[in-house]
């Protein structure tokens, strides 16, 4: 598992006149964002203490310290933020957070490298990982079930995985 900051959300800008920001969760419980302790951004420069004021269309209107104004509030939009791993929960054995997914090296049943994961993806009806390696034009979309993925070996760095012979031809 990775020590590195994991990214939890993001600002989308302003939230009207009076310093609130439009605050995007990425969290497993949206709400949860603000519970994690001071959020920084990506080069871990700036601090965010974070109090979310009330839900609103694709996440939460938030104060947060030191921002007062439309303009300070206009000036986040689009920093990410993130938590430390260790300030995030731990996970049953059969779930993971998709940091940790990421980059792991994917072989199929019989031990061919199929490549490397390169992202995960939620589009509403389960998660799919996108698979990138040699010999593949674009990358590969696999559904990330226990049929397809029976096998995460986080300590190993792989994933086994059974696709479907079409997605990735010998």
């Amino acid at each position: 598992m990775s020590d590195a900051r994991i990214c939890v959300g993001a600002f989308g800008g302003a939230f009207g006149v009076k310093g609130e920001v439009r605050l995007k969760s990425f969290t497993a419980a949206p709400e949860a964002i603000a519970d994690y302790g001071p959020l920084h951004d990506e080069a871990g420069a700036r601090v965010f203490e974070v109090e979310i004021t009330r839900p609103i269309n694709n996440g939460f209107a938030a104060r947060v310290t030191g921002v007062a104004s439309k303009e300070q509030a206009d000036a986040l939009r689009g920093v990410r933020l993130f938590v430390d791993r260790a300030a995030l929960p731990s996970l049953p054995d059969d779930e993971f957070y998709h940091a940790d997914l990421i980059g792991l090296e994917v072989v199929d049943t019989g031990g061919r490298v199929l490549g490397r994961v390169s992202a995960v993806h939620n589009h509403g009806a389960g998660d799919l990982i996108e698979v990138s390696g040699a010999g593949l034009k674009t990358p590969a979309l696999l559904p990330f079930t226990r049929a397809v993925v029976p096998t995460i070996d986080l300590a190993a760095g792989r994933i086994v995985a059974d696709p479907p012979e079409e997605v990735f031809p010998e």
